[in-house]
């Protein structure tokens, strides 16, 4: 019959703070099996005649710590299916906190049919809330420095963050660059090795761009982040952003953005997205971060107006965008491959129409012309709208026969009465567009390419009257078109 498994835990360091529970399962074992030689408890076990053996050879024969927490595990099922005596496995701190190896062995000790006790000891949390003094009840984020999240994701200033396990100066760099994203360089952290274990503990209080350029780290060393409410420090988080927004709708907030509805600012939703082009085709990365905020703040004022209602709120907006990219990319986050892009945009498509069935809408049965936005720009939408009728086949074979259109659509553009004008000169722009798929440019480009080219242009004629002292009244449209043709040579000199 297979034994019994008992994990216990050392403690934070201390043998002191060994409970009488643990003390007595680790004395009457015949041998303790211990994760780590390397804590100082272990040396007290010894030293009162516990034989204990570790798993310390098999850091040395893993890569990875999951390659290591595996191999631990399956050593120690195995000694408990040939062993006829209580297996005792011992782990630094608190089993259940942040401990791997417990983790493993209940999800294996459950599926394998072998009992599975766990016996608590004082975990490194106990010691950093007395040592660094905080209470919890505060608010605290605890973090494994060997996993931690992208982006600062968990951060939230106005709670005390943790990071554990930070082991070495790579470990610590790890941390600085993750509270980076939210702490300014010189946040002040506070840094524990060995708390509570007598002439050993060490407390060190750094900036944070120091964290890496400290010496001393080990199995026993982890960072406390205390808490602020400080707004300087919480800017950088999405949480200060949503509650500014909230505070600028509330009664006692800001009048004119109480009186805004989804109407009287639908515009500004419009302007601003101009304006992160605009920062694209400038290549400037400085205006680009400004104007991208200032189309995420139309994002939330919308959202807080429905928020208002109980329709829904920015949370659900984000909820629903991860959901539908994970749903939408299967070949990632699911079992379907894709070897392309072409491959991915199919899969994309694919579960697109599996959405449209489940809401009730037959895909077969649309209009091949469906889900192009109403209010795109002209260019924009008609160009859409060609690439949808072009992959049913209704599109030119040859380049040739667009121009052709082209030229007919001029044509009768000259020969229109004054009510038919608008209508041909839309046939016109329209034939275009068509010319500018078939040439695999983008018209909408293509217009604010010459658009900026002639603001370029233009301003070089005012310039140059400016230097002369002169209007435009003075200098007529003889001088101004020489004044153009100036400019177009620069601009072209510039380019070669």
């Amino acid at each position: 019959m297979p034994s019994t498994l008992t994990v216990v835990g050392l403690g934070s360091g201390d043998e002191n703070q060994l409970t009488l529970g643990v003390w007595n399962r680790l004395r009457e074992a015949g041998t303790v099996y211990a994760r780590t030689e390397n804590h100082p408890v272990v040396d007290y076990l010894k030293r009162n005649g516990v034989s204990v053996r570790s798993f310390d050879h098999l850091y040395e024969a893993h890569g990875t710590f999951g390659g290591v927490y595996a191999a631990i595990v399956d050593e120690l099922l195995r000694l408990a299916r040939e062993s006829e005596s209580p297996i005792v496995y011992a782990v630094p701190g608190h089993p259940m906190v942040a401990e791997s190896t417990t983790k493993l062995l209940r999800e294996r000790c459950s599926q394998e049919g072998l009992e599975l006790s766990v016996v608590g000891g004082e975990s490194f949390l106990d010691q950093a809330f007395a040592r660094f003094g905080f209470d919890p009840i505060e608010g605290v984020a605890l973090f494994d420095a060997t996993d931690l999240p992208a982006a600062g994701a968990g951060l939230e200033p106005r709670r005390h963050a943790l990071i554990a396990q930070v082991y070495d100066t790579h470990t610590a760099s790890d941390a600085k660059l993750f509270l980076m994203n939210v702490y300014p360089d010189d946040y002040e952290v506070v840094v524990g090795h060995e708390l509570g274990v007598a002439a050993r503990e060490r407390i060190v209080r750094v900036p944070l761009y120091e964290l890496d350029r400290l010496d001393g780290y080990g199995n026993l060393s982890l960072v406390w982040v205390p808490s602020t409410t400080d707004d300087a420090v919480r800017n950088r988080t999405f949480e200060r952003l949503r509650e500014i927004v909230d505070i600028l709708r509330s009664p006692e907030g800001c009048p004119w953005d109480r009186e805004q509805t989804h109407a009287s600012i639908r515009k500004n939703l419009i302007e601003e997205t101009y304006e992160v082009l605009e920062t694209i085709d400038d290549d400037d990365p400085d205006a680009m971060c400004e104007e991208l905020g200032d189309l995420l703040l139309q994002i939330m004022l919308h959202s807080q107006m429905e928020a208002e209602t109980g329709a829904f709120d920015v949370h659900d907006v984000i909820a629903g965008l991860n959901e539908k990219l994970v749903r939408r990319h299967p070949h990632v986050f699911g079992e379907r491959g894709a070897e392309d892009a072409d491959e991915a945009l199919r899969n994309w498509n694919a579960v697109k129409a599996d959405e449209k069935r489940s809401k009730g809408v037959d895909p077969e049965k649309q209009s091949v012309l469906a889900g192009v936005p109403r209010d795109l720009p002209g260019l924009m939408k008609a160009y859409k709208l060609q690439k949808k009728a072009a992959q049913v086949g209704f599109d030119w074979e040859r380049q040739d026969e667009v121009f052709a259109k082209i030229e007919e659509e001029l044509a009768e553009l000259r020969e229109a009465g004054e009510d038919e004008r608008m209508d041909e000169l839309g046939d016109l722009l329209f034939a275009v567009v068509n010319l500018a798929r078939f040439m695999k440019i983008d018209p909408e480009e293509a217009i604010a390419s010459t658009n900026r080219k002639f603001v370029e242009r233009f301003a070089h004629i005012e310039n140059r009257l400016r230097e002369q002292g002169k209007s435009f009244e003075q200098a007529g449209l003889s001088e101004m078109e020489l004044l153009w043709q100036e400019a177009k040579k620069l601009s072209k000199n510039a380019r070669s």
